[in-house]
């Protein structure tokens, strides 16, 4: 007979799976196809190698990243969590209104509706995702919002659910620093590794922060968002 000692770290392993599955690059959402205002950076000179990419992404992380999307996931795990459909929609339209140009915020449209298509695809195997998401009627549904929807379906904490966002999010721009700078594959797995180190720090920080001390406000890199908008050549659609 199986106690519930024994299948406790088969319920752990099974959601530490699953936060990794939505954190891989692989997940069909289209974050590769995203810089987030990095590949104009690249092009006003002010990131121009791996120590200045390391630089700009560490900042992002901790300024941007933490203060706003992170915070937004944790607070909207808990809202998914307590069937709050309510909350969840308060802090989607906050997703929506905080993105500080176009291109930011149809980055955020496009990837949530992506990820919703994934779990209507899934169907079954989806754990109930799609129609969770589905019940929320979110109007568009931002990435933020719907990750937390798949991860609060899972055993896993919160702080390792964002552990896993924030590392997903971390491969994507080391991968578009790659691209746009260029650099090779060995800068980049040093920018990982000092990236890495940086993600716990930047999660607890996040998990800290209530309503009033959430914030979006990146006022260079909106800048240089916009501007890329109009930039003559360009790999990536943000």
């Amino acid at each position: 007979m199986t106690t519930p000692e024994a299948q406790a770290p088969v319920r752990s392993a099974a959601g530490l799976l699953q936060i990794l599955w939505l954190a891989s690059p692989a997940l069909p959402v289209g974050g590769f196809s995203y810089s987030e205002g990095l590949e104009a950076a690249v092009d006003a000179g002010l990131v121009s190698d791996e120590a200045s990419a390391a630089n700009w992404l560490t900042d992002q992380l901790h300024l941007g990243l933490a203060r706003a999307d992170l915070a937004v996931v944790a607070q909207a795990i808990a809202a998914w969590r307590g069937g709050d459909l309510e909350r969840i929609g308060t802090l989607n339209r906050w997703v929506l209104h905080t993105r500080e140009t176009l291109e930011f915020r149809l980055q955020s449209e496009q990837m949530g509706r992506s990820l919703l298509e994934w779990a209507r695809q899934l169907g079954d195997l989806g754990e109930g995702v799609f129609e969770q998401l589905q019940a929320a009627r979110l109007d568009p549904p931002t990435y933020p919002v719907t990750c937390a929807c798949a991860a609060a379906r899972t055993d896993a904490s919160v702080r390792d659910s964002l552990l896993g966002y924030a590392f997903g999010w971390t491969e994507n721009m080391v991968q578009a620093a790659i691209k746009s700078v260029p650099l090779g594959q060995s800068a980049g797995q040093r920018m990982l590794a000092r990236l890495a180190r940086q993600i716990p720090d930047a999660v607890d920080h996040a998990m800290a922060l209530t309503d009033d001390r959430r914030q979006a406000f990146t006022p260079l890199l909106a800048i240089l968002s916009a501007r890329h908008e109009t930039q003559y050549s360009r790999l990536f659609r943000s």
